[in-house]
């Protein structure tokens, strides 16, 4: 196949991409397939039609299908993928800034970590003499002890916590590589993590993984199915418990590894040994994760500066006063 068109050529990656085994890069091509697909009401794009006119009326659609901005952003990043692609092939002509004037960029002042407090409640609340696991149905601690090792192993990715094998950890330690960036990891285990791990070691003999959410072989598409249904009933549970434990506290699949980073920064580590630890391909991406979190601190900065020359001024004052 030699695609001339936006939706051959769509199609034609996607296909690269399932014969790579990429199934979550191939699912987000095949949503901006569908979605550009109804935009255009089944119309073939032909590249020269590319303007940034219709580009910006694509956002406009987006919008007013209710879309998010991060996922306008998805499906516009991925047409431009597609375009800059189409240009190294010789079939679209280079238009400077052809995506310049629509959304591009993550949205990262959303909220996505808990507090110290809650994060330490949540963690190890049965270790301050209230068993929180005896009043949690068993299905909620299973997924709360998930979760509690995705935040004691550096804000593990839940992708990475459902593919981890068995045979990753070696001792003291884990070593594993991220399944987004292939970059390898390796952490030393600390007792809370050691503790977890111990507990569903040999729970299921017949699986290399060390969590049962997979079972077909690793890279199948049956295997990214099994994932994706795993992620949402993760998910699903995570909701019921913060109705039970967290109160109005939103938990997800992101929480942990928000968390960490965020703990992290408050601790005052170095954006890079941030970046290091938890796999992310530049320190940018650290720096979307952090931030809400910079200006949080920056805003608290501003309201100490304020209160000390308030303080200042009362204390002139009554001094002033004091003197006459």
């Amino acid at each position: 196949m030699n695609p001339k068109t936006v939706f051959e050529l769509l199609h034609s990656v996607i296909e690269e991409l399932k014969a790579n085994a990429q199934w979550g890069t191939a699912h987000v091509y095949q949503s901006t397939y569908n979605i550009l697909s109804l935009y255009r009401g089944n119309t073939d794009l032909k590249f020269r039609e590319m303007t940034p006119t219709l580009i910006k009326d694509f956002e406009i659609f987006l919008r007013h299908r209710k879309c998010t901005w991060n996922t306008v952003s998805t499906y516009m990043k991925v047409l431009k993928a597609i375009y800059n692609r189409a240009v190294d092939y010789g079939l679209a002509p280079f238009v400077p800034r052809l995506f310049g004037h629509v959304h591009t960029h993550v949205d990262s002042r959303r909220k996505r970590a808990l507090e110290a407090g809650e994060m330490g409640d949540l963690l190890f609340s049965d270790k301050n003499n209230l068993d929180v696991n005896k009043i949690l149905p068993d299905k909620l601690v299973y997924v709360r002890a998930v979760f509690s090792l995705m935040f004691m192993l550096r804000g593990m990715a839940f992708v990475d916590i459902a593919f981890l094998r068995k045979t990753d950890i070696q001792g003291n330690l884990l070593i594993y590589r991220r399944r987004k960036t292939r970059k390898l990891i390796t952490v030393r285990l600390t007792k809370d993590a050691r503790d977890i791990i111990s507990q569903v070691m040999d729970k299921y003999p017949e699986s290399p993984y060390l969590f049962p959410f997979i079972s077909s072989p690793e890279g199948s598409e049956e295997a990214y199915r099994e994932y994706q249904l795993a992620l949402r009933s993760f998910n699903h549970r995570l909701k019921a418990l913060s109705d039970m434990f967290a109160g109005k506290i939103h938990l997800s699949s992101y929480t942990a590894r928000h968390t960490w980073a965020t703990m992290a920064y408050y601790c005052e580590i170095h954006q890079g040994i941030i970046s290091e630890a938890m796999g992310h391909s530049s320190i940018t991406v650290t720096e979307t994760y952090l931030k809400p979190f910079k200006e949080e601190r920056i805003d608290r900065a501003n309201r100490k500066v304020i209160s000390y020359v308030k303080k200042k001024a009362h204390a002139v004052t009554h001094g002033a006063e004091s003197d006459s």
